[in-house]
């Protein structure tokens, strides 16, 4: 057995079992595939795939265990590279981030500059998708430091930090009636057009569960996963937008928008880091996530990865 059956045996995994796919992502061909684990089977002596002629149509039950077996030895290949490559050059090499955008355009520039002023020959890799995007990239090893505020911590595969708290704002142009207003009210906000992310980002969900737990329909007049273009269409007078107040910025851009704390409203959020459970970390990337947070540091990452699961709450 070798590690290209290992390989190929994941990949079709990742793949839904389509053949095709699993060889064209591996740039290799369909039969090549299929010989290498027919030949891990019959070293194995078990079938780790239920098959129609031959098409793959599910994992067996023995297939099962050897497919986490499988995930172990990979990993640990991974971890044996990045040891190497540690050892072999301190310090140069690629950090790989997966994100999403809120914390790429408003988090991240500051401790990626601190990052690269430190570490010169570092490369930084962004990776921007959603927050299941982003765990899925850590699981992958597309990345090796995930940042996000929503799914992170529901993957047993990950091991997650909370990273900071931030909270929701309203934004309104300077002459919106509910300016001139001290108090905002949920109910006053179910009244107006709203403009907020898209459900899957930047803690909708909060948003969601405040007017939810008043039994109030919000008129959600448009979603988006941008802080920018809420913002853009607040200027256009199509609602009030509600953002994080990252994106709320005093650097000037944002100064024909009123600007009103919503944690009283929608709570607190937490932004979390994570990485894949059992991942080897390079001194850098103990280092980013130091300038990331001043909350962490290279030993409560330490024991977090030591641990057997993920216990530490939002």
């Amino acid at each position: 057995m070798n590690l290209h059956q290992f390989r190929f045996v994941q990949e079709a995994v990742r793949r839904n079992l389509n053949l095709t796919e699993t060889a064209r992502s591996l740039h290799t061909s369909q039969p090549g595939v299929s010989k290498a684990i027919i030949e891990l089977e019959e070293e194995l002596g078990v079938e780790i795939f239920a098959r129609h002629g031959k098409r793959l149509k599910r994992v067996t039950e023995p297939g099962e265990h050897v497919i986490k077996s499988i995930e172990v030895i990979l990993r640990e290949v991974g971890n044996l590279r990045r040891i190497g490559e540690q050892f072999s050059a301190q310090d140069n090499g690629t950090l790989s981030i997966a994100t999403t955008h809120t914390q790429a355009r408003y988090v991240l520039p500051v401790p990626v500059a601190k990052l690269r002023e430190a570490f010169p020959k570092v490369n930084v890799s962004l990776h921007q998708g959603s927050p299941d995007q982003v765990a899925r990239m850590l699981i992958d090893e597309v990345a090796e430091v995930g940042i996000a505020t929503e799914s992170l911590a529901q993957y047993q595969e990950l091991v997650t930090l909370p990273c900071y708290e931030w909270q929701h704002m309203l934004v309104m142009p300077l002459d919106h009636p509910l300016a001139r207003q001290e108090h905002i009210t949920l109910e006053d906000l179910a009244e107006q057009p709203l403009i907020t992310y898209h459900p899957s980002f930047t803690g909708r969900t909060k948003v969601d569960q405040a007017f939810a737990a008043k039994r109030l329909q919000p008129r959600i007049a448009l979603e988006a996963i941008d802080s920018d273009v809420i913002k853009t269409y607040v200027r256009l007078g199509l609602g009030i937008g509600i953002v994080a107040e990252m994106a709320l910025k005093d650097d000037g851009t944002n100064s024909d928008l009123l600007a009103r704390p919503a944690g009283a409203l929608f709570g607190v959020n937490v932004a979390r880091v994570a990485f894949k459970r059992s991942a080897y970390l390079r001194n850098f990337v103990y280092k980013f996530v130091e300038l990331l947070s001043d909350k962490l540091d290279r030993t409560e990452i330490t024991r977090a990865m030591s641990r057997r699961h993920n216990d530490i709450d939002p």
